[in-house]
């Protein structure tokens, strides 16, 4: 049995294989965890850092505890013309301090570059972010820590190079007391798919490496090949055969 959001009483079902998560709540709750512990029963995060944090929690001493990725639509999200025919740059932000945007705003316009922020915070139309993807030939992305990052990886299935502000810790998403908890912007990510940088003063020296590679990176095969919907339903059959031998 699959439940992703709500606990259930497994001593009540002692014959069946039960998986739960990633979306019970953003930190382990004590009274959930006692109510799931079972030898038949596993606890999926989608990411790695993102189990690290529960693994490192007391309250799972006794929950298995597995990272498991969900599946990119790749025929949704798809290129449809090379690199060199397109025109567009995203700002992608999303709960970051509002300055730090302006930051990237300011060193753009510093470049002549024009571009569109598509806001997470304000809201955006879903075609209308694939319309413009498909004509982008970069996106900056401002963005809190991901646990998967799904408008992130949907850029990547576009065969859109990133350039991302990354974060170290849970405590940059803006607006939200967390303690400095180690996390990251891009949990799924290999050099094919651009570059990332931790602090404005990286900036300038990563953007001049980023665009002097733009035309080698390759995001979407990097989706292809670990993020598509076949690739995750293996990973699930896997993760059902292998997690109760």
């Amino acid at each position: 049995m699959f439940s992703p959001s709500e606990p259930i009483n497994v001593s009540k079902y002692p014959d069946t294989k039960f998986i739960f998560g990633p979306h019970f709540s953003v930190f382990p709750i004590k009274q959930h965890m006692e109510m799931i512990k079972g030898d038949k029963t596993i606890y999926i995060q989608p990411s790695l850092w993102a189990m690290t944090v529960w693994k490192n929690d007391s309250i799972c001493n006794d929950i298995k505890l597995q990272s498991f990725c969900f599946g990119v639509d790749t025929q949704k999200f798809i290129d449809i013309k090379p690199i060199h025919e397109r025109n567009n740059v995203i700002i992608y932000f999303k709960h970051r301090n509002p300055r730090e945007l302006q930051l990237i705003e300011l060193f753009l316009q510093s470049k002549s570059i024009q571009y569109k922020v598509f806001s997470y915070d304000h809201k955006y139309n879903e075609y209308d972010y694939i319309s413009y993807l498909q004509n982008t030939k970069f996106m900056i992305c401002v963005d809190a820590h991901e646990n998967q990052g799904f408008a992130i990886e949907e850029a990547l299935s576009c065969n859109v190079p990133l350039l991302v502000w990354n974060v170290s810790s849970m405590n940059q998403e803006y607006g939200v007391n967390y303690n400095d908890i180690p996390a990251t912007t891009i949990p799924y990510w290999n050099e094919s798919c651009g570059e990332f940088f931790y602090t404005y003063e990286e900036l300038n020296e990563k953007f001049n490496t980023f665009i002097s590679k733009l035309n080698s990176y390759n995001p979407r095969k990097f989706v292809l090949d670990n993020l598509s919907i076949d690739v995750c339903e293996q990973k699930l059959i896997d993760l059902v055969i292998n997690s109760y031998l």
